[in-house]
């Protein structure tokens, strides 16, 4: 089956809807409202303990410009926040290419949009099997799996989404966003593309390296069987 060859794009890419889905929500607190300076029109998408951060700063405002990802798809969060984002709408929001007629259309079918920015980053799997005594079960339940395929689709699209992972970069980004009056340089979407890959490399690689580490008999004695 072939695959489309993209040839043509945007350098600049207006930032309309951006998801945010986070575990280290450091920095949220400056990089929100003066997000939202540069770009009043701004719609986020939010999950979990994200939404509730990103609602207490905003306050008031928050009826406007932010709205839960379950109410979105149509599909609740389940028991634990175990498949928040894994939904086809989120995915063809992601992935989607603008100049792709039949994307566009499937936008258009489904009541999706496109999804300009993910701010997204993972379960602390490195910092629990840091903890002395844990267990397999505990790391386990520790593997993210909706972050890195989210993180993943925005970049592979970096040619129209802005993948951010590290709130240091925040900085950079609105300062981009500020010169380019609201949009997002093609040059900053393949830096944090970059970025993104080996940020969910290396999270990969810590678990396989865990996991490689522990005998069937230490797997074994976390369950009842």
């Amino acid at each position: 089956m072939g695959k489309n060859i993209v040839e043509k794009i945007d350098d600049l890419v207006d930032v309309r809807y951006i998801l945010i889905s986070v575990s280290d929500k450091r920095g949220l607190d400056d990089f929100i409202p003066r997000l939202l300076k540069i770009s009043p029109g701004i719609f986020i998408y939010s999950t979990g303990g994200s939404y509730n951060k990103i609602k207490s700063i905003l306050g008031e405002s928050a009826a406007t410009c932010l709205r839960q990802v379950s109410q979105y798809t149509g599909q609740p969060e389940t028991q634990g926040g175990l498949v928040k984002t894994l939904d086809f709408k989120i995915y063809l929001g992601l992935l989607t290419e603008t100049y792709n007629d039949d994307h566009q259309a499937d936008l258009r079918r489904t009541g999706a949009v496109s999804i300009d920015m993910v701010i997204g980053n993972l379960y602390p799997f490195k910092e629990t099997i840091s903890k002395e005594g844990v267990t397999v079960e505990k790391a386990r339940g520790n593997i993210d799996i909706g972050g890195p395929c989210m993180i993943r689709a925005a970049a592979k699209n970096f040619i129209r989404v802005a993948p951010v992972v590290d709130p240091q970069d925040y900085d950079m980004i609105l300062s981009d966003m500020k010169t380019n009056n609201g949009s997002i340089s093609l040059r900053l979407r393949f830096q944090l593309a970059q970025k993104a890959f080996d940020h969910t490399a290396v999270y990969d690689r810590t678990i396989a390296d865990f996991l490689g580490a522990q005998s069937i008999a230490d797997a074994r004695k976390c369950y009842r069987t």
